[in-house]
């Protein structure tokens, strides 16, 4: 155990649901759910204003809806979540080289790898707080810091910061604290472990470290019964490792109405092949494995796997490699949810011959044999869907059509994204229906903006890329230095706070075009 609190876990709050509430002021201080909108929708974050009414992650939205009415119920924009998140992790480096981003609102930080290791408990407090600070300064959102000599112990202490404050414990005191809390605090402990505890009478941690490590070893094996009773008796030797390699790549659709017709099947398994294969070209890697999942009506999920020659990222290849394990899948009864994945990464391609061969001819089998090119896929085989709460590749190419497109038939326009107007300016999309569109018109340094109505085609409204949480100052490229006497964020007086997203696609999360956020 280090003698001084120097593992840092940050951990945003309510991340996307704040950065919500920041980008909008008429949502500030009120319940905002951020989720999927569909009838099979799961809420990605609630505000701590929604939690008050039972509201949280992983639930459905459906039953978020019965529990708080009342609240903006919003689409999530995760190309604003990306460029935030990508605001904070440069704050975190600044601070030192080892950092292990665990998603995109929480990281650790190993401290005693930076420039300026902290020498106590008091300057590692210190700069805790200085984060905070400029955390809030950059993007206008708070986090909850934990400061302890153990990933173990850092990851508790921010949890009990929550939200926005900071908690450091100190070393030495590491046994008192855990003692009296129960075991499936601990990193391993699950539903089956704990069940497995209790029922030889092991309910707390102090507990646990009691029985002795020969018992545990009994009761759970070598080597999960040696790691638990380390953790217990607050020995926690894991590093802060600042890049995991990725094993696979993969994206999944729930549909809102269970797909009956197999040729829409096999579009949705085209275009998720399509989103896989861009997310896999944008992490520079390549894949040898393609990877099917299909769930039917009654719940049973299938898994297909083909393994090719060599690894690869032409879209091609996994596309013609997907369709060839959903031929061998019986649809029958209606799908309910389909994902495309490609494991075995590398960081090389070895082209498919055949397939190149198939494309170079004058008609690709595939494509004569079945709909769902990318043109017939994108326009008029798409149904309603919603994508579940821990999708994070919304914006993918090839997803779903952005605000004001909705491939060739009336325009579409989600719920929280971002729009323009020819007259009244910036604003953003309260709710769709009925052939109308509902905005209101304000930016995250304004006041709380008017609501007006339009036709969904109305011609002076298009989609707009997020605008940044903070107003830039005087002119200058947010988030940029100015010349090379510029200082960091962390140690200057007058930091450039604002944030501003990059342009993107917007609108790339789908929701029923007759959702809505709640009025405010």
């Amino acid at each position: 155990m280090r003698p001084v609190p120097t593992i840092l876990h940050l951990d945003m709050d309510a991340f996307y649901a704040s950065a919500e509430q920041a980008s909008k002021p008429s949502l500030r201080g009120k319940p905002v759910v951020v989720g999927g909108l569909g009838p099979r929708g799961v809420v990605a974050t609630a505000s701590y204003e929604a939690r008050v009414f039972g509201v949280h992650s992983a639930m459905s939205t459906a039953q978020a809806r019965r529990l708080c009415p009342h609240a903006a119920y919003l689409t999530p924009r995760f190309s604003l979540y990306r460029q935030v998140s990508e605001a904070v992790m440069e704050l975190l480096r600044e601070l030192s080289p080892l950092v292990e981003p665990l998603s995109l609102d929480e990281a650790f930080v190993d401290l005693e790898a930076g420039a300026e290791p902290p020498a106590t408990a008091a300057s590692a407090r210190e700069t805790g707080g200085r984060l905070r600070a400029a955390i809030r300064a950059r993007t206008s959102l708070t986090g909850s810091v934990g400061l302890a000599g153990s990933k173990m112990l850092a990851k508790m202490a921010s949890e009990q910061a929550k939200p926005d404050g900071l908690v450091v414990i100190e070393p030495g005191t590491e046994r008192g604290l855990l003692a009296p809390m129960p075991v499936r605090v601990l990193p391993g402990v699950g539903p089956a472990t704990a069940e497995q505890l209790r029922r030889a009478g092991i309910g707390t941690v102090e507990e646990m470290a009691g029985a002795g490590e020969a018992e545990l070893v009994r009761l759970l094996g070598k080597a999960h019964g040696t790691s638990l009773y380390a953790l217990a008796t607050g020995r926690d030797d894991r590093p802060v490792v600042a890049e995991r390699d990725s094993k696979s790549v993969s994206v999944e659709d729930t549909f809102d109405v269970d797909l009956h017709d197999r040729t829409r099947v096999y579009g949705e398994v085209v275009r998720l092949a399509g989103r896989c294969v861009s997310r896999l070209r944008d992490a520079g890697r390549s894949g040898r494995t393609v990877v099917l999942k299909v769930r039917r009506y009654d719940f049973s999920t299938l898994t297909r796997s083909e393994t090719l020659r060599g690894p690869t990222d032409d879209p091609a290849v996994v596309r013609e490699a997907a369709v060839r394990l959903l031929d061998g899948v019986d649809t029958t009864g209606g799908v309910r949810l389909l994902g495309v994945g490609v494991s075995g990464l590398a960081d090389f391609t070895q082209e498919d011959l055949f397939a190149q061969a198939a494309l170079e001819g004058a008609d690709a089998p595939a494509a004569r044999a079945r709909p769902g090119s990318d043109g017939e896929t994108e326009a008029g085989m798409r149904p309603d869907r919603t994508e579940g709460a821990a999708e994070e590749d919304a914006p993918a190419a090839g997803g779903p059509p952005p605000d004001g497109d909705a491939g060739g038939g009336a325009r579409r326009w989600h719920p929280g994204h971002d729009v323009h107007h020819a007259e009244y300016g910036a604003g953003w999309v309260q709710g769709s229906g009925l052939g109308r569109v509902t905005v209101r018109f304000e930016q995250p340094w304004s006041v709380p903006g008017r609501v007006r109505t339009f036709p969904v085609d109305d011609p002076g409204l298009e989609p707009a890329p997020p605008p940044p949480l903070v107003r830039p100052a005087g002119g200058r490229e947010p988030g940029r230095s100015t010349g090379p006497g510029a200082r960091s964020v962390l140690s200057a007086q007058g930091p450039d706070p604002a944030i501003r997203p990059k342009p993107s696609r917007p609108g790339a999360s789908s929701s029923p075009s007759g959702s809505s956020a709640s009025s405010p």
